[in-house]
C-alpha cells in the first residue's frame, strides 16, 4: 500500500515537472527562448575571420550568426533586390554607399570596421620570392608566356579594383591588362594560385595570411591606391537591434584582437 502511494505521488510530481518544462518552452522572454539569429552578408576576405567571431558570439549565448560570404558587388545587389540581410560588411565604401543611396542602410549605424593591405602572392613552391613593386615593374616577365594575373574581376570585386587603380598608378595596367584572370571574389583569386593555376595573384594581405600554399612576394605601395577600408552597417529591412548588437560585439577589444590576429587594421 506505501508503495503504491509512493508511486502515485511520484506520477503526480512527475506530470507537474513536464508541464511547467512545456510551459518555459512557449513563454515568450522565457530562459528556453531562441537566442536572437542575425543575417550577415559580408565580403568574402573576412570569411575565416567573421566565422571564428560568429562562433564566440554563439559560444557567449549573445546569438547566432547566419553569414552569406562573397563578392562586395554581389551582396550589395542582393540586398538591393530585397534579399533578407541584417548587416552588410563591405570590403569598400563603394557599395557601402551603393546601399545607402537606394535608402537599403540605416545611416546612424554605418562605420568603418577594418583596414587591410594589398599583396602579390606566388605559389609557395615557386621559385620566385620577391618582387620590388615600383613604377615599371614588369609583370609579363614575372607571369611568363601564358601565365595569368589572378585577382578580384576589376569590374565590380573590390580586391580586383584596388589592384587595377595601383597597376594604373604605377604604370604597369597597359601591359597586364589582357593577362588578368578575373575572378567572382578575392578568396577564387587565392584559390587559382594556391592550386598552381596562375603564377602570380593580387589578393588581401589577410587572405594570403590564412595558407601555406601561397607566400606574398610584396606588397604595393598604399599610395598607389584608395585605402582599403571595410564598412559595416545595420540593413535598414532587417533586425536592426540584432544587427547593432552584433555590430557593438564586433568593435569589442576581444574582437579587435582576433580580427588583428588575422592581419586586420581594426579602425578605432
Amino acid at each position: 500500500m506505501k508503495q503504491s502511494v509512493k508511486s502515485y505521488w511520484h506520477q503526480i510530481l512527475k506530470k507537474k515537472i513536464m508541464v511547467a518544462v512545456l510551459a518555459m518552452a512557449v513563454l515568450p522572454g522565457s530562459a528556453m527562448a531562441a537566442s536572437p539569429e542575425v543575417t550577415v552578408f559580408a565580403a568574402a576576405s573576412t570569411t575565416t575571420v567573421l566565422t571564428e567571431l560568429g562562433d564566440l558570439y554563439a559560444k557567449k549565448g549573445l546569438g547566432t550568426m547566419k553569414p552569406s560570404f562573397a563578392s562586395s558587388s554581389t551582396l550589395a545587389k542582393q540586398i538591393e533586390s530585397g534579399a533578407p540581410a541584417d548587416i552588410f560588411l563591405s570590403a569598400n565604401v563603394e557599395w557601402m554607399d551603393f546601399l545607402v543611396e537606394k535608402n537599403a542602410i540605416d545611416k546612424a549605424s554605418r562605420r568603418d570596421l577594418l583596414g587591410n593591405r594589398l599583396v602579390l602572392i606566388a605559389p609557395a613552391t615557386g621559385p620566385l620570392k620577391s618582387v620590388d613593386i615600383k613604377p615599371g615593374v614588369d609583370f609579363l616577365a614575372l607571369l611568363g608566356t601564358d601565365g595569368r594575373l589572378s585577382t578580384g574581376d576589376p569590374a565590380h570585386v573590390p580586391a580586383g579594383t584596388y589592384g587595377k587603380t595601383a597597376m594604373e598608378a604605377l604604370g604597369i595596367w597597359d601591359s597586364v591588362k589582357d593577362r588578368i584572370a578575373p575572378m567572382k571574389d578575392v578568396r577564387a583569386a587565392l584559390m587559382l594560385v594556391e592550386r598552381g593555376e596562375a603564377p602570380l595573384g593580387v589578393v588581401y594581405a589577410t587572405d594570403a595570411a590564412i595558407t601555406d600554399k601561397v607566400r606574398i612576394v610584396g606588397t604595393f605601395p598604399e599610395s598607389s591606391h584608395p585605402p582599403i577600408v571595410y564598412p559595416i552597417a545595420a540593413v535598414a529591412s532587417g533586425n536592426t537591434e540584432a544587427a547593432k548588437a552584433f555590430i557593438t560585439f564586433l568593435t569589442s577589444p576581444e574582437a579587435s584582437t582576433i580580427f588583428a590576429r588575422y592581419g586586420f587594421h581594426v579602425i578605432e
